[in-house]
């Protein structure tokens, strides 16, 4: 069997930008097994496998696995798919409804002259606060002083929308300094068995309605992201959280250090339901191809 892909850049508006993504459009027939092994060749943070919804009125069920395992939900994958999909599609799509482990995600497709260029999401959990984490076990993860971990406004801690993460506040010169040990992480990720067999880390600086991020997880196999949509959305929903506004607006910036420059843009809100975030972006359309496996 031949199973078509596309790759696309997300979160760029040029190619060889953005965190890049391979779609596989029809993942009918394909193992759990096949699909990790996909993901783990194409060597990309994320690959997405498209099959049939589960429940009438979906637009699809899309199973997502970075390097090492399958994610309950991720930003860029996504918006990359929803791309993909809406460029393919013989009829025009506005929206689109996605299943994933951590429940529907709804999409509206963005459009320039009738050409599709990216998506907006809304992730599909409100805001969700963990534990608690100090300064020097941070610093140590990313090789910085512990000084240069900010909690003026908040301590570093767990937040979600459907994919926890670690997040906090540096300076702006340890942000650019930070450079991932693998051990540290995996000290890390030992000592605190709250966060299960995952411990990614989400570093900012803000500046006003901008923040600057940096996203590691060594060890699912990404060094470092260069977009991050499900960790930029609960920082929004945590710095909404924060203050008396009912809506905060932001403009991210990621992947700078790596040579491929992302543009987030992300929006929190209070609702009835909590905190919710959408993340948007534009993609670029890379490479086609297709892979020739045996049915298992």
């Amino acid at each position: 069997m031949d199973y078509a892909f596309e790759t696309v850049d997300v979160f760029t508006e040029r190619r060889f930008g953005g965190n890049p993504l391979a779609v596989f459009v029809d993942a009918r027939g394909l193992s759990d097994s096949q699909m990790q092994s996909l993901a783990a060749e194409m060597n990309l943070s994320e690959t997405t496998f498209v099959l049939p919804p589960t429940q009438p009125g979906n637009t699809a069920r899309l199973r997502i696995f970075n390097r090492t395992a399958e994610m309950a939900f991720a930003g860029h994958p996504c918006i990359g798919t929803a791309y993909v999909l809406a460029r393919r599609a013989t009829a025009k799509h506005s929206s689109m409804r996605f299943e994933v482990p951590a429940g529907v995600v709804h999409i509206e497709i963005e459009r320039v002259a009738d050409a599709v260029v990216g998506a907006l999401l809304t992730a599909p959990q409100p805001l969700w606060k963990g534990a608690e984490y100090s300064p020097e076990e941070i610093a140590i993860c990313v090789g910085i002083a512990s000084g240069d971990v900010l909690v003026h406004d908040h301590p570093p801690l767990a937040v979600a929308m459907g994919n926890p993460y670690v997040v906090a506040c540096v300076t702006p010169t340890a942000l650019g300094q930070c450079v991932p040990d693998q051990r540290a992480f995996r000290d890390f990720r030992a000592r605190h068995p709250e966060l299960g067999d995952r411990f990614s880390l989400h570093l900012y600086v803000r500046n006003g309605s901008n923040l600057y991020a940096r996203m590691f997880a060594p060890l699912a196999g990404t060094i470092e992201d260069p977009a991050t949509g499900s960790a930029n959305a609960p920082l929004a929903g945590l710095l909404l959280s924060l203050g008396a506004e009912d809506r905060l607006e932001l403009t991210v910036r990621q992947g700078v250090e790596m040579g491929r420059p992302s543009l987030l843009r992300v929006t929190a809100t209070r609702t009835g339901d909590g905190i919710k975030a959408t993340v948007a972006g534009r993609c670029v359309p890379v490479l086609a191809g297709a892979a020739s496996l045996e049915l298992e």
